[in-house]
Order: structure tokens, then sequence, then C-alpha cells
């Protein structure tokens, strides 16, 4: 045991960095882990709890003040209903902020789709006027119990008496109105009613839509809702995190596995006379492995377990969303099972590409096998031998010669560095694309900057021209959202009608062409995915009683509503409900333009009749991801840092016999030095090269992918800038030069007699 530790301590101190970056390393994917754990829990988790804690209702089902909900009880598969409940859709406005709401005639608490109230008390019939607001609604008023909420263009005011949780939908601007729960006596103007079914198979969620709009007819039927759109609607952006998280450390796990594996192995390499003298001594070859495996996973654990510590420590003071999804996951029942597994996890994984790598050591027999005569890099090729005749540099030339006759070390060694590199691309790919939401967001399907509603007041002519007036608006398109029955009726959709013929929407486009002529439009992935559609089919949908068929002659890239959205001009529309008005306009501003204060100067010229908002940028929910994107690409960096000192470590022994004949010959030991840096730089070259053609058409695919699967559609995924990736590339080949610089030059200045005993 003693010679076992005196082994370690002396490897140790000869690689004290390469130690340093496993045990960094190690860190940063155990902990990028367990950040994916904590976030898959914080999207998931916390709504399914309040799914369960409030009863939550399955479906819920918008439909006319007339239609018969009461049969619905009645269905198969429904187990209790909520409701029926009498709704009326009005805008609120609080601080300065407003919000479309649905107000919701609550006489008692109800047991199904029961409100969670975390401050004030509930509805009191002394109190007519008094509201209970969902908990993202007041948020975004920053209305608390006692405040007053205006209904603009009314005298009404309604005053809040609590603010609940609710597994429903949360508010959202132009997207969700906001849930209020108010008596019936407090709504004025009744438009409709709303019914919560809770089934006893959640699974049957489709049939049991489709037998309610059978039941109530699809006349009768405004708006579908289920829980799965709810519980993904939670999830929101959260889950693409733990998702970037997870896959970005089990590449960073699998490159660390790789790297320690070829640094045992080439270590191996060049302490063959020392492991034959170990076995000559007593040494069995089990105790030889042990070496190796125990130092390796001291490495390994020590990392994870200070990842461990910091995550549990101080993962909820991480500013931000990643601090709030640990600070949640650390009360889930599952965390401390995670806690444990992810590290144990981690340290076996490296364990086992370390047994891998120990093996061979073990396997060295007691007595040395004398090395080859020819050196590994063998003699000097044709193109060597005519290169040095063009007087090429004869380092360059011997440089390249011994990486390219390197046999399957080489390629090991370029591929093994690949990994990392390629997986940094991959992340400035996904970072590059996030900036583009923000820098140029109308090729990401976000044209117009601002959304106008009115109550009424003016007349659309006249409030048309209010809009265009503004000198920071550079067009104006009217539009109507209409929610639509599918083929099947099992879910709605989102009909829209934007621009004109005369001034048609700039939708983007990623698949055909806009649409320009009768019944034609566009849809976004998630409405095609649900159909079972593509670009050239004809898609029917009913909105009430009527139906409309539409040819879809584009696909657009559309970042709202889960890309259910199917979008025509509001002209082709108006064929089929001639009465048909505008219920919003979205505005493009010109560039340079503040949406903040263009919208302030249209909410005082519209005095009070106006609810003007900016358009909402799901990236805006993925900030987090650059701190993220931040901190892999540094974990990588250490795997590749590992990587290029075991290139140059074993660069550098196996040219100590080359040395014996560049000295005889003349070179000087500047000279001797710049092959070994010029065979190093070659190598990572060739990793930075590999990695970008590998990397960029795998980056597109993976977040193309991940577009395609939350709805927004293919075609979202942009490559780094040319500048950018060329400084990874020199980053990447002036660091291993300078990293190969120091041992090089030392090998390069050993005495004779040192170079003889080595190579011998």
């Amino acid at each position: 045991m003693r010679a076992t530790l005196r082994w370690a301590h002396s490897d140790l101190r000869r690689h004290r960095g390469e130690a340093l970056f496993l045990v960094l390393a190690t860190a940063g994917i155990v902990a990028s882990l367990l950040l994916a754990a904590a976030l898959f829990g914080y999207a998931t988790n916390p709504w399914q709890r309040t799914f369960a804690e409030t009863r939550g209702a399955h479906v819920w089902i918008h439909t006319a003040s007339s239609a018969d909900t009461g049969r619905l009880a009645r269905l198969d598969g429904v187990a209790s209903v909520a409701g029926p409940y009498r709704t009326e859709s009005v805008t609120v406005a609080s601080r300065g902020t407003r919000a479309s709401v649905e107000l919701r005639g609550t006489a008692r608490l109800p047991s199904v789709g029961r409100p969670l109230l975390t401050a004030g008390h509930w509805l009191d019939p002394a109190e007519p006027d008094g509201v209970v607001l969902e908990s993202g609604l007041a948020r975004a008023l920053l209305a608390e119990p006692g405040d007053t909420l205006t209904l603009p263009g009314t005298p009404r005011t309604l005053t809040v008496e609590g603010v609940a949780d609710s597994a429903e939908p949360s508010y959202s601007p132009g997207e969700q109105p906001g849930l209020v729960w108010a008596l019936p006596a407090a709504l004025r103007t009744p438009g409709g009613q709303v019914i919560g079914l809770r089934l006893a198979d959640p699974a049957d969620t489709d049939y049991a839509v489709q037998r309610a709009v059978t039941a109530l007819g699809a006349g009768a039927v405004g708006e579908v809702s289920t829980w799965q759109q709810a519980r993904a609607a939670a999830q929101g952006d959260n889950r693409l995190l733990g998702q970037v998280l997870g896959l970005f450390g089990l590449g960073a796990l699998i490159a660390a596995g790789l790297a320690v594996h070829g640094a045992i192995a080439t270590r191996i390499r060049g302490h063959l006379r020392d492991l034959s003298v170990l076995k000559a001594i007593g040494f069995t070859p089990g105790q030889v492995v042990r070496i190796f495996l125990l130092q390796h996973l001291a490495y390994a654990l020590l990392g994870a377990v200070a990842a461990a510590a910091l995550t549990q420590t101080l993962g909820s003071r991480i500013p931000g969303r990643l601090g709030d999804a640990v600070g949640v996951w650390q009360g889930l029942p599952g965390h401390t099972m995670a806690l444990l597994a992810v590290p144990v996890g981690a340290v076996l994984f490296i364990g086992l590409t370390t047994g891998l790598a120990a093996w061979r050591a073990g396997r060295v027999p007691p007595v040395p096998v004398p090395r080859p005569a020819v050196s590994a890099g063998g003699r000097l090729t044709g193109p060597a031998r005519r290169a040095l005749g063009t007087r090429l540099p004869a380092a360059l030339v011997l440089g390249c010669h011994k990486l390219l006759t390197g046999r399957g070390r080489s390629l090991t060694g370029v591929a093994r560095l690949t990994l990392p590199l390629l997986l940094i691309v991959v992340a400035l790919s996904a970072w590059t694309t996030l900036d583009r939401f923000h820098t140029d967001p109308a090729r990401v399907g976000l044209p117009t900057s601002l959304t106008v509603r009115t109550d009424g007041a003016p007349a659309p002519a006249d409030l048309h021209s209010l809009l265009a007036g503004d000198s920071r608006v550079a067009a104006v398109y009217p539009g109507v959202e209409l929610a639509a029955l599918v083929p099947g009726q099992t879910a709605t959709i989102a009909l829209r009608g934007l621009g004109t013929d005369a001034r048609p929407y700039p939708c983007a486009l990623a698949e055909g062409r806009a649409a320009h002529g009768p019944d034609e439009a566009v849809a976004g992935q998630g409405l095609l995915d649900l159909l079972h559609a593509r670009v050239g089919d004809w898609v029917r949908m009913t909105v009430g009683d009527r139906p409309q068929i539409l040819h879809i002659v584009g696909r657009s890239i559309e970042p709202q509503n889960a890309g259910r959205v199917v979008t025509a001009s509001l002209d082709t529309l108006r064929e089929n409900d001639p009465q048909l008005a505008p219920a919003f306009y979205e505005l493009r501003l010109r560039p340079g333009a503040d949406p903040h204060r263009v919208a302030a100067a249209l909410t005082t010229a519209g005095r009070g009749h106006l609810d003007v908002h900016a358009v909402t940028n799901p990236a805006d929910g993925l900030s987090p991801l650059r701190a993220v994107v931040a901190g892999l690409i540094a974990v990588l960096a250490l795997i590749g840092l590992v990587e290029l000192l075991t290139a140059i470590g074993g660069s550098v022994r196996e040219g100590e016999r080359d040395v014996l004949a560049f000295k005889a010959i003349g070179m000087s030991p500047r000279q001797i030095t710049a092959i070994t840096v010029t065979a190093t730089s070659a190598t990572a070259l060739a990793a930075t090269l590999t990695a970008t053609v590998l990397g960029l058409p795998l980056a597109h695919r993976l977040i193309d992918a991940q577009g395609a699967s939350s709805g927004i559609g293919a075609g979202i995924a942009r490559s780094p800038s040319p500048g950018l990736l060329l400084a990874l590339g020199t980053a990447t080949v002036l660091g291993a030069a300078g990293l190969a610089t120091i041992p090089a030059a030392r090998a390069a200045r050993k005495r004779l007699a040192d170079t003889l005993s080595a190579a011998a």
C-alpha cells in the first residue's frame, strides 16, 4: 500500500495541471446534470402538484350561453364537472398596466378546479364587486388584496379580495386572458359560459372532447383547452433549459471519459519501464490496475462531491430562474435521490473508462520489451522528402509528417479532441440562434413589435388613422383571432386573419410561399403536426357553426400558441363572414423606435380606449440559457485542455528517439522544439476543422428538431459567424502551440546521455 501511495503521489506531482483540469471538468459536468434535474423537476412538479391539490379539470370548454352543458356530466368517462360558470371578457387596469381577463361567475368555492388561495380570502357576498385574481395575472398587474382594478372606458371598479393559484393556463399578454373569479352578480354582460370536465382516465382526453363537442354541437363550442396544453404552458422554457443542460452534460461526460481514457493510455505507454519494474518487484496485475483506477476515481469523486455540495448549498442563490428551479427542486420528493444518483453515475462512468485503460497497464510484462528500431513516425515519405527539397521550413514539414504517419494514435488523438470542440460549436450555434430572436425578430415569426386592442372606440377607420399617424409606426395590420375546431373536434386552434390583400402581413416563411390568393393561408408547424397535414394540403375547420376550408400554401415560423396557428388575410376570412371586424392591430415600428415609448404615446392618444402592449418574444424567457451556454463552454474547454495535455505528453515521449537523429544532423534545440509544436498545432487544427464540419449540421438538426417539437417549426437554427468560428479555431491552435512549447523545449534540451537512456 505504501508503494502504491508513493507512486500515486509521484504521478500527481508530475501531472498537477492535468489532475486539476479533470477535477474541475468533473465538477462542471456533475453541476450541469444536477441543474438539468432541477429544471426538469421545476418544470413538471409544481404544476402537477397544483393540479392534484386543486382537483383540476382535464378539459375546459367555453360555450355559448344557450348551450345545454348539463348533459356533459352524464357522458361516459366524466367523473365530475366544474360549473358551468357564466363568463364575461373585459379589460382591467392597475397601476398603469392593462390586461384582458375572463370574469368567471363563481358563487362558491368549487370542488373541481378549486383555486388555492395564496393571499387574502375567498369571495364574500358582502362585497359584490370583490374578485380573486389568478396569481400570474396578479403579478402582471402588480396587484394584491385591497387594490382596486378599473375597467377602462367604464365607471366600473373591482376590488381584489384574494390571489390564488390555478392549474389552468396562466395569463400571457396577447395570447391567454387572465382568470378572475367573481360573484355571478358582478358580471354585467355575460358573453358565454365555461365548464370543466374531470375524467376518470386522463388518457381519454381527446375522445372525451370529441364526445362533448358532438353532444353540444360544434356551433355552440367556442374554445377547448386540455390539461396537456396547460402543463406544456406551465413548463414553458424550463424544460428546454433542462434539455440543453442534460444534453450537453451527457456529451461532456462522454468527452471527459474519453479524455481520462486517453490520458491513462498515453501515460502507460510512457511508463512501460516503470510498470515493468513494479511487476518485477512483486506488484500483481490487479495492484497495477488499482493504482490508476483509484487515482482517477479520487479525482472524479472530488469533483463530483464538490459539485453536489455547491449545488445544494449555493444553487438556490443563483440569480433568476435557475436559482428558483433549484430552490423548488430541493423541496421535491426525488431531490435527495437525484443528488446522490447523478454524482455516483458520473463517477462510475469515469471509473469504467479508467478501468478499461488501466487494464492495459496490468498486462505489461515484467521484462521490458525492446522498443522498435524504427520510430513511431517511420521513414520519410516521398511527399515529405519533396517538401524538404522545396526549402520549406524543416520543422513544418517534419511536424506534419509526424502527425500524418502516427497511424491510429494520431487519429485517436484528433477524434478525442474533436468531441469537446464539436460540442462547443453546437453551443455557439444555440447562442447565435438565441441572439437572432433579439436582433432580427422579423425572421423568426415576430415582424411586429406592438399589439393594440380597443374597447370599441374610436371607430375602426379613425383608429387606423390614429395608429398610422405616429411617425414611428411603419405599418399597421388589422387582425382578428378566432378559435376554430379541427377535424375530429378534439382540439381548438387559432385561426388568424392578419393584414389585407392590399397590405399583406409579413409572415416569416420556412417552407412554401406567402398566401395571396383566395382561400390561401400559411400554418405553423404545430398545426400541421396536429392535422397530420403538409404544405399544399387543403384543411377544413369549424368556426362556430361556419365551416372554413383553406389551402395551406406555406409553413410559417410561429412562436405563439405552440405553433397551432393558421394565418390568412383578413379579406380571406371576410369572404366566409362579411361581418367580421378587426379585433386588434399589429404594429411594425421603424428601425430604432422604442416600443415602450410608442406604446405610452398611443395609450395617451387613445384617451383610455386603447390597450397597447409589446409582442412577447419567446427568447425573453431563455435569458438564463446564455449563462448556461457560457458555463458549458468553460467545462468543455477544460476537457479540451486535458486532451491537449495528453496529446503533448504522448508526442514528447514518442519523439525522444527522434531527438538523437535531429541533433545528429545539426538541428538546433529551437528547431526540434518547433517540430513538436507544429505536430501539436496540426492536431488541434485538424480537430477544429473536423468539429466545424460535423458540428454545424449537427447543431442545425438539433435546434430545428427542438423547434419542430415545440411547434415553432424547423428553420430557426443559425450558425455562428465565420469570425467567431475563426476565433475559436485560432484560440485552439494557438493554445495548443503555447501549451506544447515548454515541454517540447525541455525535451529538446536534454543531455545526450539522458536521451539515450530514455530511448533504450
